[in-house]
């Protein structure tokens, strides 16, 4: 097949890389002519993909794989097509579709008849259908489920580990009708290949969900159900600390009963999905009391953070604070939606003076992004806020001036913190 993927970014750029590894000839359509230029030359725009980097330059070598900004071109040449333009979420909640609207027009302009228009971007219930079903139409003169093939397909990887959980999961596949859905099963068996999955109830590999709006569903579920869950975990460590007892135990210790599956607290849930696709579901569903709550309450935490940092130092007007990290976790370098954002701002408030380090991002990548870099200021106490395994090791010496640590991730190790006091959150 020829394999159109728009938007080359953390998880397109390794799709793309996927389906040429399985012998397809692969268009990548990007609005970054940086980011095209770097993959016709076989070189990752971003770090931290395992093995993209080998995988991708195996890709361009072949000739599987090549990048272009022009969208109509490469989706005109395309049997299918395969969206993964990002979807933002505002403030309150709202989706701003702009990007995807103008990707999406791009695509009509190129689509020819028999072509399958795969969506792989998290979408509030029913978009597929009442949303890019008559985009598409509009621009090209053809009729979804008629004259060419439409689905929605969430991706369903980590940044990091895409390609491992390509293997692992189950790919979910809905169509605006039989025949969309057909031609998206056979799409994905001819790109993918599955791990034995003992564990499921059927065979691991690609699951038809019966209509786009399932599909949909389902992807928001799965993620919405772990913002609940961090936050009812969240909500349980709060009271722990008040009666001193260790939540982590208290979990532990529930977790060994097959119907116990709570998540672990921490300081901020971040990233591109966990925090923002709870508000594409209360999109479609305002009235759901429970999401709202959990999405509220882990909001909350950096607040809570600067709160336990305060019980035990006093007054913060004036004293220096480190935020350890950047990143929304351990390990990648990105600050969607990351709790230092929230952690500094509500310093700020109490009157303390904010410094941020990361051993991921320079002085300069930190200003750029308004947060302000530690280069050796006075400090009186610290809070993590980002789980990097260089934290692991953190001694006191790493920390001069420091008399207290509060670790929102549980990642430092007490013993190699003498004279420092350090404090988690749960006890």
């Amino acid at each position: 097949m020829k394999i159109c993927v728009v938007a080359l970014g953390k998880i397109g750029l390794p799709l793309a890389v996927q389906f040429a590894s399985k012998g397809h000839t692969v268009l990548g359509a990007d609005v970054s002519e940086p980011t095209v230029r770097k993959v016709a030359e076989g070189v990752v725009p971003f770090p931290g993909e395992t093995d993209l980097d080998v995988k991708l330059k195996e890709a361009v070598e072949a000739g599987l794989l090549t990048a272009t900004t022009d969208t109509a071109a490469a989706v005109a040449q395309a049997d299918a097509v395969v969206v993964v333009v990002p979807l933002f979420v505002d403030g309150d909640g709202i989706p701003d579709f702009a990007w995807m609207e103008s990707a999406t027009k791009d695509i009509a302009r190129g689509l020819k008849p028999g072509t399958l228009v795969s969506y792989e971007t998290t979408l509030p219930v029913g978009t597929t259908r009442n949303r890019w079903a008559p985009l598409l139409e509009e621009g090209s003169g053809l009729v979804a489920g008629r004259d060419f093939h439409l689905v929605f397909s969430p991706e369903r990887v980590l940044t990091g580990r895409v390609f491992a959980d390509l293997r692992k999961y189950p790919k979910l596949v809905g169509g605006v009708d039989a025949g969309s859905a057909q031609r998206g099963i056979e799409f994905y068996e001819a790109v993918l290949d599955f791990d034995d999955r003992p564990d499921l109830d059927k065979p691991n590999g690609v699951w038809d969900l019966g209509s786009a709006e399932a599909a949909e569903l389902a992807k928001l579920a799965e993620t919405t159900y772990r913002d609940v869950n961090i936050g009812l975990a969240n909500q349980f460590a709060r009271y722990a600390d008040t009666i001193d007892v260790d939540v982590n135990l208290v979990i532990d210790a529930c977790n060994t009963q097959p119907y116990s599956h709570i998540h672990r607290p921490g300081i901020a849930v971040g990233g591109h999905c966990i925090p923002v696709y709870p508000r594409l579901y209360l999109w479609n569903d305002p009235n759901a009391t429970v999401v709202r709550a959990a999405r509220e309450a882990n909001a909350a935490m950096p607040s809570y953070a600067v709160d336990l940092l305060a019980a035990a130092v006093g007054d913060l007007t004036g004293l220096g604070v480190l935020v350890l990290g950047a990143s929304y976790r351990g390990g990648v370098k990105e600050t969607a939606f990351s709790g230092v954002f929230g952690t500094v701002e509500e310093l700020k408030r109490r009157g303390a003076v904010p410094y941020v380090s990361d051993p991921m991002y320079s002085s300069e990548e930190l200003t750029a992004h308004g947060l302000p870099p530690f280069e050796g200021q006075d400090l009186g106490a610290a809070i993590l806020q980002a789980d990097h395994a260089e934290y692991r090791n953190l001694t006191s010496d790493d920390l001069p001036g420091v008399k207290v640590l509060v670790d929102g991730r549980r990642t430092t190790d007490a013993d190699k913190l003498p004279g420092i006091r350090r404090i988690v959150i749960g006890g």
